[in-house]
């Protein structure tokens, strides 16, 4: 793999007081997402936290994913000079998939059950591409194949539930990819992927940042992953976001929540009974 990019002077995505609330049970709201601030450029940002911290929300805020009751309010959240919370409803389809990418965690519920895979490969390459049909096949087969998929083009015929759960997370991450997004948000990318694959795909994503200058947002409950792919490290507790830290200097974290995630990871030779608990404490989610 290679080493971490260097962030850009110029930041693709500028994140600035980020909140998305939903309504409750007693007629008011609750923040998901509570003043969340960050920049990215053309490097790999990683959001660590537990879940129910407000890394799935924060991404799907910044692809206009959030659900219809929810609430989304920033100071500034902008991509590349379009505002992404006035933009009009064209714009937002221009952006999304083909400018700005979102892998979700299941696959199982990302994927049409009543088209091949292939064919929504295709339909994705085609929606903001122009692009002859028979090469837009070939190029699904293509993108198959540099997620380690074998036999491509069998895969390409396949429906969603004739697959596993890894293949069809590399459909997915394929699908992606396949018209070229300037940032990807990929949320547990490699969660259902064992760890010969996982790495496969970490290779895929780490030579799409370093040969084309791709921003990367990986959304990730594995700390020690993270801290060994990414460029930066940004930690979520409560929906807040409560340190920030290059990834390369994460043993230097001087968050009591980030020290504690750290403890808990297991450690080889380590004879750790009783195992360590995190230590939450109230103030933390004001």
């Amino acid at each position: 793999m290679n080493s971490p990019s260097s962030p850009s002077p110029e930041p693709m995505l500028v994140v600035e007081d980020l909140r998305v609330s939903f309504p409750n049970r007693d007629g008011g709201r609750t923040e998901a997402v509570r003043g969340v601030s960050f920049t990215l450029g053309r490097e790999r940002l990683g959001i660590v936290g537990e879940s129910g911290s407000g890394k799935s929300q924060t991404g799907r805020a910044i692809l206009g994913l959030t659900a219809p009751e929810g609430r989304v309010t920033a100071k500034r959240l902008e991509f590349n000079g379009v505002d992404l919370l006035h933009c009009t409803s064209r714009q937002r389809r221009e952006l999304r998939g083909g400018r700005i990418a979102m892998v979700l965690q299941d696959p199982k519920f990302s994927l049409n059950p009543v088209m091949t895979i292939g064919d929504q490969i295709v339909e994705t390459l085609r929606a903001h591409t122009r692009i002859a049909a028979r090469d837009a096949r070939a190029s699904a087969i293509a993108a198959l194949e540099s997620v380690q998929i074998d036999d491509p083009e069998r895969v390409c015929k396949l429906y969603p539930h004739e697959v596993s759960g890894g293949m069809g997370q590399r459909a997915m991450i394929a699908m992606m990819l396949i018209a070229n997004p300037d940032l990807l948000i990929a949320d547990e990318p490699t969660s259902a992927l064992d760890v010969t694959v996982q790495l496969q795909v970490l290779a895929v994503l780490d030579a799409l940042v370093v040969q084309r200058g791709m921003g990367l947002i990986f959304v990730s409950h594995d700390l020690r992953l993270v801290s060994t792919f990414c460029d930066r490290i940004l930690v979520m507790y409560a929906g807040q976001m409560v340190e920030q830290v290059e990834a390369g200097r994460l043993a230097d974290a001087t968050h009591p929540y980030t020290r504690g995630l750290m403890n808990c990871l297991p450690k080889l030779g380590e004879d750790r009974h009783p195992l360590p608990t995190l230590d939450r404490r109230p103030e933390w989610a004001l």
